[in-house]
């Protein structure tokens, strides 16, 4: 059976550096790649040029968290209640599936009243099918020990820290957050190579904003960009207004953010016709999501493939996060003017609480502090997911008088969340081209230079000393101004050149024996094998346009 793109991709990627499957010589396990010297570069690549649109495009600020969650941070965010997948076991083959991964053409709620689930190896229908959380589960410390997760999302780490990010930006909205880092899931049937993963690499951005004014500062200079839409009917290619104004898109930040999405894409190298946004139906919404978007990207393997999701999610996360500690995470609404209001504030008594409450009595003390009061004989809140009533003899009310600069609210969470390990996979395929000359096979990674784990191949054309003095002090000056290079004098130039083609270098440079006369040298371009002549010094700035362009 002839080898598909997918299989040569992952032949050319392990043998030159690129993925590698992780415990091999343990046999393996499903769900774990590591990358090798090209990919690791690639990989870092892909990831500062996606940080180059969110801190310098778009003016985010960026944090680093634990990827270790506590318990209580993704109860409190339904994680523990919602982050799970329906799932089937084959008993004949001892193999466990993700429902919706081997049902075809149907929903799943369709698929197991009517019975269609079939085991994809041995045809057996299965039955039974139930959920299972997706989260790896661990402990912290010993003694008092505290529950905690491997994080399945970089955003959690975002949200409880808002109310010190919101003083930092010096309380103004909109503003973004973005972290790049590992995620985790226990995923049931990961088969797909770096596709799906139990250990991936995700960024993230989430942006505040007021929902009263979902717009964004930047929307005007994109508003007349062309978005590839897909409403799960049919594709069109509509402008970024228009696709507000006819509510296709719910509103302009997240708009805004699919079009920085898909400016990244093509930056990246990504194929614009194997790219597409798909928007989410109502019943495959994530439980924290009002709108989703999925960037999807072709696959001649997989077919259309998740690589970004753009979820408006409402206030779902920091009121949750409010409700469960107890923190002051709302912002401010500031009016023109103070203004002196009446108002009835609760007085928590903690020799009340803390006897009724005990280790909870500090965040319900602190809840209710920030509850506004209203004409109610009771006072009920919102704790740990469960609606707590508060006896009266916890807490007394008093009317008083205050000087108030605004209103208080939570605001609204824009998040684009990307699958690092997907798109580097897309872009390696959308970039894999092959074809024989002269009765020999070639194979070309046209990689978008920004991102080429090499940038510029140094080829001395023979081991001429003379040449090779020369080429070794051109490799070290191109390095030393920040352009990746890779140093090789083996072979045959044509042999290099396929070296180079192979693992996507844009540009190779080489030095021959009319270099020692003239102090030129041989630029090669990778894609049209066009050659020119440059004068050495002359090469970093001519080096540096290419690759910014």
């Amino acid at each position: 059976m002839p080898l598909d793109t997918y299989d040569k991709i992952m032949m050319l990627a392990k043998r030159r550096g690129f993925i590698y499957p992780s415990f091999e010589i343990y046999g393996g396990v499903a769900g774990f790649y590591d990358y090798g010297p090209l990919g690791s570069r690639l990989k870092l690549n892909i990831e500062n040029l996606w940080r180059s649109f969110y801190i310098l495009k778009d003016n985010c600020i960026e944090i680093s968290t634990p990827t270790i969650t506590l318990y209580e941070v993704l109860n409190a965010s339904g994680h523990v209640d919602e982050f799970t997948d329906l799932t089937v076991d084959c008993k004949k083959c001892n193999q466990s599936y993700k429902v919706e991964d081997i049902i075809n053409n149907i929903s799943v709620d369709e698929a197991i009243k009517e019975n269609k689930i079939k085991c994809p190896n041995c045809k057996t229908n299965l039955k039974d099918a139930y959920p299972i959380n997706l989260m790896f589960s661990t402990k912290i410390g010993f003694g008092k020990v505290r529950d905690a997760f491997l994080r399945p999302e970089t955003a959690q780490g975002i949200f409880i820290d808002f109310h010190l990010l919101y003083r930092y930006v010096r309380e103004k909205l909109p503003f973004g957050v973005i972290q790049v880092g590992r995620g985790y899931r226990n995923e049931v049937s990961p088969r797909q190579g770096i596709i799906r993963l139990r250990e991936f690499s995700m960024a993230e951005a989430e942006v505040f904003i007021d929902p009263e004014n979902k717009t964004h500062p930047n929307f005007n200079k994109i508003k007349n960009l062309e978005i590839k839409l897909f409403d799960n009917i049919k594709e069109m290619k509509i402008s970024v207004e228009k696709a507000v104004d006819k509510n296709v898109i719910n509103n302009q930040a997240l708009a805004y953010y699919m079009i920085l999405t898909q400016e990244f894409l093509y930056s990246a190298g990504v194929d614009p016709e194997k790219f597409r946004f798909r928007k989410h139906s109502d019943n495959e919404l994530a439980h924290y999501a009002t709108e989703c978007w999925d960037a999807e990207l072709f696959s001649e393997r997989f077919g259309w493939i998740e690589c970004v999701g753009i979820a408006d999610r409402s206030a779902y996360d920091l009121q949750s996060h409010i409700d469960s500690s107890g923190k002051d995470m709302y912002a401010l609404r500031k009016y023109e003017e103070p203004k002196i209001v009446d108002v009835k504030k609760i007085i928590p008594k903690m020799n009340e609480l803390g006897p009724l409450f005990k280790g909870n009595a500090g965040k319900i003390k602190s809840i209710l502090e920030n509850l506004e009061m209203e004409d109610s004989k009771k006072i009920t809140i919102n704790f740990d997911g469960k609606e707590v009533e508060i006896p009266n003899n916890c807490y007394e009310i008093v009317e008083t008088k205050e000087k108030k600069i605004g209103d208080k609210f939570v605001p609204h969470v824009i998040e684009p969340s990307y699958g690092i390990d997907r798109i580097l996979y897309c872009i390696i395929e959308h970039s894999f081209f092959e074809g024989k000359e002269k009765d020999e096979e070639y194979k070309i990674l046209k990689l978008n230079p920004k991102i080429a784990p090499i940038k510029v191949g140094v080829l001395p054309l023979t081991n001429d000393d003379r040449l090779v003095s020369i080429a070794c002090e051109l490799d070290d000056n191109l390095r030393n101004a920040g352009i990746e290079t890779y140093y090789d004098d083996g072979g045959s130039i044509g042999r290099r050149y396929a070296r180079m083609d192979e693992v996507g270098t844009p540009f190779c440079i080489t030095i021959d024996h009319d270099s020692i006369k003239d102090n030129s040298v041989t630029i090669r371009d990778r894609d049209t094998t066009k050659q020119i002549r440059k004068k050495i010094d002359e090469l970093i700035p001519f080096l540096k346009e290419k690759i910014d362009n």
